[in-house]
């Protein structure tokens, strides 16, 4: 390494995504004194905005872009360096950019989030939506679009079906039910008639979606793209018009071909002006493990500690980029989620500081419970605990009310106590679960009387 070190500071952030961001705010206010760089390749941030603690474990939160300066402003030690990384020499401590440019550092974390699991790499008519820059490319492309291939079957799938007026949708799902990452059958048939109804705001009468399953490939290979931008949150698609070139009278159009076909392994073959990628994310570890010895997880991300540490010293990792291989509570699972992402980076921050200041510290207590709040079909959607039975096996019961059009709630019980649970629509029983499950109460007396809609459960267990 011959070249010159432009600075060390004491902490430098990669990313300027959700986890990097949290991470910078904790280590500026903890360390007023210590010099924070945040190097990130894009000109803006995304930061955590309405942030409201809803229950012990559950929070909500809006996520804006926001031009780095206010960052800056905000925290006088923190330096914004505008560019990608290059390369990481874990051995001098130091970080290249891709201008050129090489910083020291005394402790790093990396926080550079996943990059679309793209379908097809460097193909025009795939698209993967991951950021804002994919998302505003999505819509250019939609205005002039008759049909469109959706492939994916998590959040930014399902709100896309949901969203597109005005060009026929196929949606190519590889499992039994739709948004199988987050919801089972049951909760997929509740959710399947706000596709064919009339959105509260716009009737969109020339939407028509067509749902087809399909039964994944035998060691099926797939390539990857390296985007820089940071995810979207759930709300992304606001303040977009997706409305695709159709009008009603003019559906019956010149059969001719299309720019492009997708055959399923279903053996069905369709035609479409483009396709989108919607299936997940690929940790984006790329340029940081050359000529270093990370230990990487199965899924691709890089394994870190309960206190956020990576397999090399002085180096942290936080949000969609790492993988927690700690032993996980029974009542937890890492997704790579925002709610995950803002934990990670904000707990991450802390056990930097902690380490500086010699300081002991225990595992955060949102790593107790898993819970997200979202809202998926304009329904406020909340997921706790082992919420689709990851990793019960056949010890557990099922108990489900469903009032159709209006809510959906699923409660998964093990060994006569409560261990996870899906709440669709305005339920209020978030808070009432969220103890059920933490204090692990057995339930056997209740029986199928916890659901009875005639009993006030909240009186029962307050």
């Amino acid at each position: 390494m011959a070249e010159r070190q432009e600075k060390t500071f004491k902490f430098v952030i990669v990313g300027g995504g959700i986890a990097g961001v949290t991470c910078v705010e904790q280590l500026t206010s903890q360390i007023p004194s210590g010099d924070v760089a945040l190097i990130t390749a894009g000109p803006h941030i995304k930061a955590v905005t309405n942030y409201k603690q809803v229950s012990k474990t559950l929070e909500e939160f809006d996520v804006e872009e926001k031009p780095s300066s206010v960052l800056e402003e905000k925290f006088p030690n923190l330096t914004v360096i505008h560019s990608a990384v290059k390369s990481l020499h874990t051995e001098t401590h130091s970080v290249e950019t891709a201008d050129g440019r090489v910083f020291g550092y005394e402790k790093l974390c990396i926080c550079s989030g996943g990059r679309p699991n793209l379908l097809m790499k460097e193909n025009p008519y795939v698209l993967g939506i991951r950021d804002t820059d994919s998302a505003q490319e999505f819509q250019k492309r939609l205005c002039k679009a008759k049909r469109i291939v959706v492939v994916g079957n998590g959040g930014i799938a399902l709100e896309l079906v949901y969203e597109v007026e005005g060009c026929e949708v196929i949606w190519a799902v590889k499992d039994k039910a739709i948004g199988n990452t987050f919801f089972d059958a049951g909760a997929a048939q509740f959710l399947i008639p706000s596709l064919e109804a009339d959105k509260p705001e716009v009737a969109a009468p020339c939407k028509r979606t067509r749902y087809t399953t399909e039964e994944p490939a035998p060691g099926a290979s797939q390539t990857f793209t390296a985007e820089p931008g940071s995810a979207l949150g759930p709300d992304w698609h606001e303040g977009i018009a997706l409305r695709g070139a159709q009008q009603v009278r003019q559906f019956v159009h010149v059969l001719g071909s299309w720019p492009v076909y997708i055959q399923l392994t279903n053996g069905k073959t369709f035609g479409c002006d483009f396709v989108v990628s919607a299936t997940g994310v690929v940790p984006n570890t790329e340029p940081f493990l050359h000529g270093n010895n990370f230990s990487v997880a199965n899924d691709g991300g890089l394994q870190v500690d309960d206190h956020m540490m990576t397999s090399e010293p002085d180096v942290y990792a936080a949000g969609d980029v790492c993988t927690a291989c700690w032993k996980h509570s029974p009542l937890w699972q890492q997704m790579r989620l925002w709610t995950q992402a803002r934990q990670m980076g904000w707990y991450a921050g802390r056990c930097m500081a902690a380490e500086v200041l010699s300081e002991p510290i225990e595992l955060d207590f949102c790593f107790e419970l898993f819970s997200h709040i979202t809202k998926f079909f304009n329904y406020k959607v909340v997921l706790l605990g082992k919420f689709n039975g990851q990793g019960l096996g056949p010890d557990q019961e099922l108990l489900v009310r469903c009032t159709k059009g209006q809510e959906y709630v699923k409660v998964v019980v093990s060994g006569g106590r409560m261990v996870g649970a899906v709440l669709i629509g305005e339920t209020d029983l978030e808070e009432t679960f969220e103890n059920l499950i933490l204090n692990q109460m057995d339930l056997t007396p209740y029986g199928e009387e916890l659901l009875n809609p005639n009993i006030d459960i909240e009186d029962y267990f307050d």
